[in-house]
């Protein structure tokens, strides 16, 4: 029997030493490398392409979400498990749902990081027995939290990376006021950043849902919806999301409209949601375009029909629109209340039609 490549992943040599004397009394078993930040993790993997990764995700350079979110992309095969002194619900579930197999505490004896080493490498997962009635208790007593029009507004923003002076300008709000709200925000859900806010988020993309964006000093007020229709926006003018979200609330409200300003979001959103309908703006930041956003929606969410728009409507963009999958290729002068009200009603009968 070939051994098992495991490479060790932490920003401390003492800790490391410790694990690697665990690790050299199982069976096996062999460490190829050890690494104490991200970037020489990522080379590191690239190199040994190794079984098993031991890994603090607390190092210098490295973002933990996205990481083992791009190391189990390019790695299918590799099992990560997470060993760390941390213990937070919200923490240790978005590093779960990132695709980690298992999550071991420092602080647990070192017999169970034997066992949680083998049960990984056995194709199983693992979580320390002190998290397991913890995260039980969270999901026995999780409720997705209803949030007001200017509290989906506000993640929205923390979502696409905005300050607290952007958000203050982007709602008409004082600064002060946004610091106010981002209290309340984190508290209502259990976070303590904006990268948990984000990150909570990104896991629960329903937050966003029956949401229009509030105008500059306009009251807060619950958002409800009596029957899922869901409706994505993609384009990266907070302003113009914000007026066709507006406009689509008021045609039907039982629509539920979720918006994003990039093809990550976007398809996140996709997959989750599978929304009715989305209108994609053909030009978006940096080098992403609507084209390539309607494939990906598409490929997550097959049933969506998507509506690509533009401000500079093309002859060769409508063509490889439509070769893309778009449903209607129309100018942003063009979308008024009315080819708005007969899109709608188009997309809803056909889907009756199909249920």
């Amino acid at each position: 029997m070939s051994a098992y490549r495991v490479l060790l992943a932490d920003d401390h040599e003492v800790v490391r030493a410790g694990i690697r004397r665990v690790l050299e009394e199982i069976e096996h078993l062999q460490v190829v490398a050890e690494v104490g930040d991200g970037k020489s993790l990522q080379e590191e993997i690239k190199k040994h392409l190794p079984d098993l990764v031991l890994i603090d995700v607390t190092m210098p350079d490295f973002d933990p979400i996205p990481a083992i979110h791009s190391i189990r992309l390019n790695y299918p095969n590799l099992k990560i498990l997470v060993v760390s002194a941390y213990d937070d619900n919200v923490y240790v579930q978005g590093l779960l749902s990132a695709g980690v197999h298992g999550y071991h505490l420092k602080d647990q004896p070192l017999n169970d990081l034997k066992l949680a080493v083998q049960r990984v490498l056995n194709g199983e997962h693992w979580i320390s027995s002190p998290l397991i009635g913890k995260l039980v208790h969270a999901l026995s007593n999780s409720s997705t939290p209803g949030l007001t029009s200017r509290q989906q507004e506000i993640l929205l923003y923390l979502w696409e990376g905005k300050d607290n002076q952007q958000i203050a300008r982007l709602t008409g709000l004082s600064v002060k006021t946004i610091e106010n709200h981002l209290t309340r925000l984190y508290r209502l859900l259990n976070v303590q950043s904006r990268l948990e806010a984000v990150n909570y988020l990104n896991q629960h993309p329903e937050l966003l849902g029956h949401h229009t964006p509030s105008s500059p000093n306009a009251p807060e007020r619950p958002s409800k919806a009596d029957f899922p229709i869901g409706v994505l926006i993609v384009d990266d003018n907070p302003r113009f999301r914000q007026q066709l979200a507006h406009v689509i609330g008021k045609l039907n409200a039982q629509i539920s409209i979720y918006e994003s300003g990039d093809i990550a979001s976007a398809v996140m959103i996709a997959q989750k949601i599978k929304p009715l309908v989305a209108f994609i703006d053909v030009v978006l930041r940096g080098e992403e375009n609507g084209i390539q956003c309607t494939r990906r929606v598409r490929t997550v969410s097959p049933q969506t029909r998507t509506v690509l728009i533009s401000a500079y409507p093309d002859r060769e963009f409508h063509r490889l629109g439509m070769e893309a999958g778009a449903i209607a290729f129309i100018d942003k002068k063009d979308l008024d209340v009315k080819t708005l009200k007969t899109i709608l009603e188009d997309c809803i009968s056909s889907a009756m039609a199909l249920s």
